[in-house]
């Protein structure tokens, strides 16, 4: 965050702050229950504080452009899933005059038109849903926006998971995350119907 020029409050930033108690029993909330408490303990009382104070939606003036930043969609800006669809953000653009949209949420990297917007996620770094393990990232530089991607050392990061006191299927799913790129499903665990596009229902081998 020291480097950070402007941020918005995603829904795992907001939980993370005021302590959101959360029940599931497969998928991200799984995940998510399992990681909710150790992450809480990582945080210094000053992160947590600063968390808990970002905006959900911010309006800036960038290069000329006037852009948006919201974590899911403007309609909903933490929670809600919107597709990789332009009728689908036109509609949840209505009364938001904005050239450029940033958002993220489903951790899947896109760029499309709406409109007269132009929406951008630029995916994830760390737990990517598409297949593409690297890290993913968006550029904006005189007014193009570019989607990038980068090497990082999942090793490291799938060490530190091993190392911390996580639930073990947590750890194996976390894990297949880091190196495949996307959610693996463990055997017996059921699958939650309104995400059940993201995930791969069969662990790969190898």
């Amino acid at each position: 965050m020291r480097h950070a020029t402007h941020c918005v409050r995603g829904n795992h930033d907001h939980g993370a702050a005021q302590d959101v108690d959360i029940v599931g029993v497969s998928g991200f909330r799984f995940l998510t229950m399992s990681t909710r408490r150790h992450t809480r303990q990582q945080l210094p009382p000053e992160h947590v504080r600063y968390l808990g104070s970002l905006p959900t939606t911010k309006l800036l003036a960038i290069e000329g452009q006037r852009v948006m930043m919201v974590h899911a969609s403007p309609r909903d800006p933490m929670d809600e899933y919107v597709p990789n669809d332009p009728e689908a953000w036109a509609a949840r653009l209505t009364g938001c005059p904005v050239d450029l949209l940033l958002v993220g949420h489903t951790h899947l990297p896109f760029m499309l038109k709406a409109g007269r917007t132009t929406v951008v996620n630029p995916g994830s770094v760390g737990l990517p849903r598409d297949g593409n393990p690297k890290a993913r990232y968006a550029l904006l530089e005189d007014g193009v926006v570019t989607l990038h991607e980068a090497e990082y050392d999942i090793g490291r990061t799938v060490a530190a998971v091993m190392a911390a006191p996580l639930d073990p299927v947590a750890q194996s799913m976390l894990t297949d995350v880091y190196r495949r790129g996307r959610y693996v499903h463990p055997p017996g665990m059921p699958v939650p119907p309104k995400i059940s596009g993201y995930f791969c229902p069969v662990k790969p081998t190898g």
